[in-house]
C-alpha cells in the first residue's frame, strides 16, 4: 500500500515513478532494521553497554585458549603438587626413600621461625662424612683431641645391607633440624654432606664453640657385634689436659644426655643399650675429642646397632627415623628450657 498523504499532488504523474521504488526500499529496509535490532538485543546486557556473552572467537584465538597451561602439560595439577609436598614433608623435610634422604640443604642463616626457643642455638653434628671413604689420606691425619692424639675422621660403620651410617645421620639431622626450628631455634650443621670430606673432630668442636651454642648433639649409630642392641647417649667425663678443660660442661653436658635419654625411649620404644651403659642407655668418656675440645655442653648419641638385625630394621626405617629425630628434639627442648 502506498501513503497518501498531505502533500499528493496526483496532477504529476512523474513522482509516481520515484515512490515506488521508494516505497520498495523502505519496504525492504524495515525487516533489515528489526533483524539488526534483534542481533543487538541478543548479545547486549541490560543496559545495552555490556556485553552478556562474547562472540564467537576467531581461529587463532580458539587455539591459544586450548593449548595446555605450563601446569597442565606437566601432568601435575599445582593440588598435586602441594599434596605431593605434603607427602614428602610428613617425615621431616625429606622423603619416605632413603634416595632422598639429604635432600634439604643447611640452614644457611635461616632466619629462625617465632617459637618458644626463639634465641637459642643449636649445632647438630652429623657423624662422619658420605665422602670420608675417598679421602682416606685425610682423614687418617692426626690431629690433637687434648688427651693424646687421633685420627681426624673415619668413614663410619653401616648395616650388613650397605646402608652406611653416614647416610644415616644426615637424614637424621635434617628432620631433627625441622623440628627445632619449628620452636624458633637457630640450628647450624658441622657438615651436610656439603664439601668433600670432614670436618676432623677438633674443627667439629670448634664449630660449637663459635656458634657459642647452647647445646650440641652429635648423631651416630654404632657397629658393635649381632646381639648387641640399643641406644646409647654419651656424655664428657672431666678432662683437663693440653688444650681440653671439660670443666665448665660436664654438668651441663649429663643434664643434655639425660634428658635426650630420656625421652628418645619415650618416643622411639627402643631400648637402652645392652651392652653400654648398664642399662642405663649413658655413657662417659674421655677419649673422644669431639667432647674434649667443647667449650659448650655437648653430647653424643649412639641411635642403635647397625649390625644388628633387629636394629637394623630400625634404623633403616623412615618413620622411626622420625621418631629418633623426635626423641632427641624433645631432649633438647626440655634442656634448653630449664
Amino acid at each position: 500500500m502506498s501513503y497518501v498523504g498531505p502533500e499528493f499532488d496526483p496532477s504529476q504523474p512523474p513522482r509516481r515513478s520515484v515512490r515506488r521504488p521508494l516505497t520498495v526500499a523502505v519496504a525492504a529496509l524495515v525487516p533489515t532494521c528489526l533483524a539488526g535490532y534483534l542481533v543487538y538485543q541478543a548479545t547486549s546486557g541490560p543496559d545495552g553497554n555490556e556485553p552478556a556473552r562474547s562472540l564467537p572467537a576467531s581461529s587463532s584465538a580458539s587455539t591459544d585458549q586450548d593449548a595446555p597451561s605450563a601446569s597442565s602439560s606437566s601432568g601435575t595439577s599445582p593440588s598435586d603438587k602441594t599434596k605431593e609436598k605434603d607427602k614428602n614433608d610428613k617425615d621431616g623435610k625429606g622423603g619416605d626413600s632413603d634416595d632422598n634422604d639429604s635432600a634439604t640443604k643447611p640452614s644457611g642463616g635461616r632466619p629462625a621461625a617465632n617459637g618458644p626457643l626463639k634465641g637459642k642455638v643449636v649445632v647438630i653434628d652429623p657423624g662422619h662424612n658420605p665422602g670420608n671413604f675417598r679421602h682416606a689420606s685425610d682423614i687418617n691425619r692426626q690431629v690433637d683431641i687434648g688427651t693424646n692424639r687421633k685420627e681426624c675422621d673415619t668413614t663410619g660403620t653401616s648395616t650388613n645391607h650397605g646402608y652406611t651410617e653416614a647416610k644415616f645421620t644426615l637424614d637424621v639431622a635434617h628432620r631433627l633440624r625441622t623440628l627445632l626450628e619449628k620452636q624458633g631455634v637457630t640450628v647450624k650443621f658441622t657438615q651436610d654432606g656439603d664439601r668433600p670430606w670432614g670436618p676432623c673432630v677438633d674443627e667439629r668442636a670448634r664449630i660449637g664453640n663459635k656458634a657459642h651454642a647452647d647445646a650440641v648433639v652429635s648423631i651416630h649409630a654404632d657397629g658393635s657385634g649381632a646381639g648387641n642392641r640399643g641406644y646409647h647417649v654419651i656424655m664428657p667425663g672431666k678432662v683437663r689436659s693440653g688444650s681440653a678443660d671439660t670443666s665448665a660442661i660436664v654438668a651441663p653436658s649429663k643434664e643434655l644426655g639425660e634428658r635426650i635419654a630420656g625421652k628418645f625411649v619415650s618416643v622411639t620404644g627402643s631400648a637402652p643399650s645392652n651392652y653400654i651403659g648398664g642399662g642405663t642407655g649413658l655413657d662417659t668418656r674421655t677419649d673422644l675429642g669431639g667432647l674434649n675440645l667443647s667449650t659448650v655442653p655437648k653430647v653424643f648419641i649412639e641411635c642403635g646397632n647397625m649390625r644388628d638385625a633387629k636394629d637394623e630394621a630400625l634404623l633403616t626405617s623412615p618413620v622411626w627415623r622420625q621418631k629418633a629425630a623426635q626423641g632427641i628434639s624433645e631432649g633438647i627442648a626440655g634442656f634448653l628450657r630449664k
